[in-house]
């Protein structure tokens, strides 16, 4: 089965949300109260909340680089972009909000997002190492062509991750140093790849 945008949404089991829906979502996920004898879900709760303060935070405060804009104004244009993620996945808390800049920039550019639970058959189809590891941005042009993808994040805090877990730390110390580099870098590392994406993409000479 070809890898093209209408081929995959045929296999959705929801439809998918606007950026402000998925913020709405969020709202709704942050506010729920789970079931006493669910730790999973209420760990999952407090996760929802705190990316949900991440992603406004970075939302009112990242900007891309002017060369990034630059590779956005050329972009081959309409494209949709299609995001994979859930409300309790930390690095799309990182992440999305600046993709959401990104896609706002040009008004050609859909962004649409879809929970990655919530529909497994699209989800492995992007697949990293084998394991589904979010957020996954895939982006189609007019013709609905896969054109790149990107994710699950930025390298470098691939690096900091996989250190971590070298060192043997716990869940909870992983996290935070991950989360810790997110707070340093401040987006830098996530403009200079989709500078690069975009570019060995066609976007510009």
């Amino acid at each position: 089965m070809a890898l093209d945008l209408d081929t995959l949404l045929e296999l959705r089991t929801t439809d998918p949300f606007s950026y402000e829906t998925y913020l709405d979502l969020m709202e709704q996920q942050a506010a729920a109260a789970p079931a006493p004898d669910d730790p999973e879900a209420a760990e999952r709760v407090e996760y929802t909340k705190l990316n949900l303060q991440r992603s406004r935070r970075i939302a009112r405060t990242w900007r891309p680089s002017p060369e990034l804009l630059s590779r956005l104004d050329a972009l081959p244009v309409p494209q949709t972009w299609l995001v994979l993620t859930e409300p309790w996945c930390g690095d799309s808390a990182q992440c999305l909000p600046c993709v959401a800049v990104m896609a706002a920039h040009r008004a050609e550019i859909t962004l649409q997002v879809l929970l990655r639970d919530a529909n497994p058959a699209i989800m492995d189809r992007f697949l990293t190492e084998g394991k589904r590891g979010i957020p996954v941005v895939a982006m189609f042009d007019a013709a609905g062509t896969l054109v790149t993808r990107w994710g699950p994040r930025p390298a470098l805090a691939q690096d900091v991750f996989t250190a971590a877990k070298r060192e043997g730390l716990p869940k909870p110390a992983i996290l935070e140093r991950l989360h810790l580099w997110y707070g340093r870098d401040r987006g830098r590392a996530l403009d200079a790849e989709f500078r690069a994406l975009l570019a060995s993409a066609g976007a510009m000479p």
